[in-house]
């Protein structure tokens, strides 16, 4: 079974990481969610507070096909000054396995300079901080093991694309109806 760890730094995007995991586990993928911090509850943007499965230092994160970074402004901002997240970032890369990011998250990407060459997608108005990437404006952008999304309103367009690419078309068709998404 596929499994994807969700990074979750104070002041995530509530939707943005809930969303995919919600759908991902419901399609029969393994999600943990991982707080960057020594604490397991989360501050999200908008004052919902999530309890993570694992802290940082106790996760089995090489373990893991996709890593996942959710947005949020300031959620961002903690995930871009986190070395171990981006070094882990970095790992994956190297090892041709997935990461994914959506809204504000793709920057921290485009400062790494792994975008190079790549097509990306984010938030509206933050294209210039994808270093080196080829940008767009569609809801969901694969190039290679790169997965980016835009924000809030592409989460579940994001996620069902996670679920197709862990099983298949059928599935995702068939989450989409379950969940009432045209």
């Amino acid at each position: 079974m596929a499994k994807v760890i969700t990074f979750l730094a104070d002041g995530f995007e509530e939707i943005e990481a809930l969303t995919p995991v919600d759908i991902l586990r419901r399609g029969g993928i393994e999600v943990v969610t991982v707080s960057i911090s020594d604490r397991k509850v989360v501050a999200g943007s908008h004052g919902i507070n999530v309890e993570a499965d694992k802290v940082f230092s106790e996760a089995d994160i090489d373990s893991a096909d996709m890593l996942f970074l959710p947005g949020g402004k300031k959620g961002t901002e903690n995930l871009d000054n986190c070395e171990p997240v981006k070094e882990k970032i970095r790992e994956f890369l190297a090892a041709g396995k997935y990461v994914s990011a959506i809204c504000a998250a793709p920057t921290v990407l485009g400062h790494m300079g792994v975008l190079n060459g790549k097509k990306a997608t984010c938030y509206g108005g933050l294209e210039g901080q994808l270093t080196g990437a080829v940008t767009s404006t569609d809801s969901v952008v694969i190039d290679g093991n790169i997965i980016t999304s835009r924000g809030m309103g592409t989460s579940l367009d994001l996620a069902l694309e996670l679920l197709k690419l862990f099983t298949d078309e059928d599935t995702k068709k068939n989450m989409a109806k379950a969940v009432m998404c045209p």
